[in-house]
C-alpha cells in the first residue's frame, strides 16, 4: 500500500479570490462553521464578498482571529457586510 495516498496536509486554504488564510490563524472547521453561519444570516453576499469582511476583521485585530468568538467575529463582519 502506498501510505502517501492515506495521508494529506494543508499549509494553507485557497480561498476563491485567492485569499490565502492559514489554518493556525482559525481553526477550519471553526471557518468553515462561522462562513455558513454568515451566508445564512447574509444570503445576499456572495461567499467571496463574505470571506474579505471576515479578512477585513482580521486585519483590524491586528492581523490574527485566534483568541475571538466564532459569535464575535460574526458580529463584526456582519458590521462590515
Amino acid at each position: 500500500e502506498n501510505s502517501l495516498q492515506k495521508t494529506s496536509t494543508c499549509s494553507s486554504v485557497n480561498l476563491t479570490s485567492g485569499i490565502f488564510v492559514s489554518p493556525y490563524a482559525l481553526n477550519l472547521s471553526s471557518f468553515t462553521k462561522l462562513i455558513k453561519r454568515l451566508q445564512e444570516r447574509h444570503p445576499e453576499f456572495s461567499r467571496e464578498e463574505i470571506v474579505e469582511a471576515v479578512q477585513e476583521v482580521r486585519k483590524i485585530n491586528k492581523g490574527v482571529l485566534n483568541g475571538l468568538a466564532i459569535s464575535s467575529i460574526e458580529e463584526q463582519t456582519s458590521v462590515i457586510l
